[in-house]
């Protein structure tokens, strides 16, 4: 563990700790038992979350290859737990689906429809993202620095997608380029060309693909969906009245949470981060600091079941962090 990832690691359980502390054990009990058997429900929610997402990953990989929905949803757990266990994040998660799922689909093809599986997710995520902060901007009494924030985040998003539109029509050979670079002579130069032909088939994939796009979509956004429904299903059994929440909450709620994950991968399990953001905003629509840090509270432990069953997936196969840094190389060019 670098020294970067030791701060973050410590930052987050200061912080964490500090959380619990702030809102009492009592209150993180009465807020669990209001719960109840509604966190069954969430945990599954996850799982179909997962599901969704293995699914995406499938439809993005190229006939004659297959890849199982098995695997791929197995390999999908198993990369987010190493994910979440490490600093390193994405890092090591996305090469640790692909070592997953290695003795089924190669690593050529299943890294290649991975990478454009990650492409459309985060461009689903920036569009999520910018429509919570747009929501957050009809929310009364948002404090000025926060609406700029907000206002920021969507100019963000508009400009990522224009760029993105701009790179799908001319096609130019950014990261290729960077790499060659970086990484010169002979060598180097074999691995200018697998990312060349990377590029090239991200590019081309919904030319290819057009029929595959739709499903493919709809995954994405069924991801999204999902998450805001466990935000409003959470928010609904923490109401002292049982009345029902306004969507318009869970929607931002779920939104914030996206944004403090890409923002703070490097963070393990999001320790601290994730209760003391949602306690924030919760604080800010007029639910209680304390519903926040509840709501941070029960996605850790829906992260932690999942944890232990990708954990479980990895020691079965054998897998760890330094395995699986080692196997994304095995299918480099000779």
């Amino acid at each position: 563990m670098t020294a970067l990832g030791v701060l973050a690691t410590a930052g987050g359980l200061i912080l964490f700790v500090w959380c619990i502390r702030r809102i009492g054990l009592d209150q993180i009990r009465s807020g669990f038992a209001e719960i109840g058997w509604g966190l069954a429900t969430i945990v599954l929610l996850g799982g179909v979350r997962f599901a969704l997402r293995a699914v995406a990953w499938m439809l993005c990989v190229e006939p004659p290859h297959r890849l199982p929905f098995v695997e791929a949803f197995g390999a999908v757990i198993a990369g987010d737990a190493l994910g979440n266990l490490l600093p390193l994040g994405p890092i090591v998660s996305e090469p640790a689906k692909v070592a997953f799922v290695r003795h089924r689909l190669a690593l050529g093809p299943a890294g290649t429809a991975l990478a454009i599986e990650n492409v459309l997710y985060t461009l689903s995520v920036a569009a999520m993202i910018a429509a919570g902060m747009a929501a957050l901007l009809f929310v009364p009494e948002v404090p000025v620095r926060l609406r700029e924030v907000s206002e920021a985040a969507i100019a963000a998003v508009a400009i990522l997608f224009l760029f993105t539109l701009a790179l799908l029509w001319t096609r130019p050979a950014v990261v290729s380029h960077l790499a060659a670079r970086l990484l010169p002579g002979v060598g180097g130069e074999r691995h200018v060309l697998r990312i060349r032909g990377l590029e090239e088939q991200i590019y081309s994939f919904a030319s290819r693909r057009g029929a595959a796009m739709i499903p493919l979509i709809g995954a994405e956004l069924m991801f999204h969906v999902l998450g805001v429904a466990e935000a409003y299903i959470t928010l609904w059994l923490l109401s002292p009245s049982g009345t029902p929440p306004l969507l318009v909450h869970a929607f931002i709620v779920e939104t914030v949470n996206r944004l403090i994950i890409v923002v703070f991968k490097f963070v393990p399990l999001g320790a601290g981060v994730n209760e003391a953001g949602t306690a924030f905003l919760t604080g800010l629509l007029g639910l209680g600091t304390v519903v926040g840090t509840t709501i941070g509270l029960v996605r850790k432990v829906r992260i932690l079941c999942w944890m232990a069953v990708g954990t479980v997936l990895l020691v079965r196969r054998g897998l760890t962090a330094g395995r699986v840094l080692a196997e994304s190389q095995l299918d480099s060019p000779r």
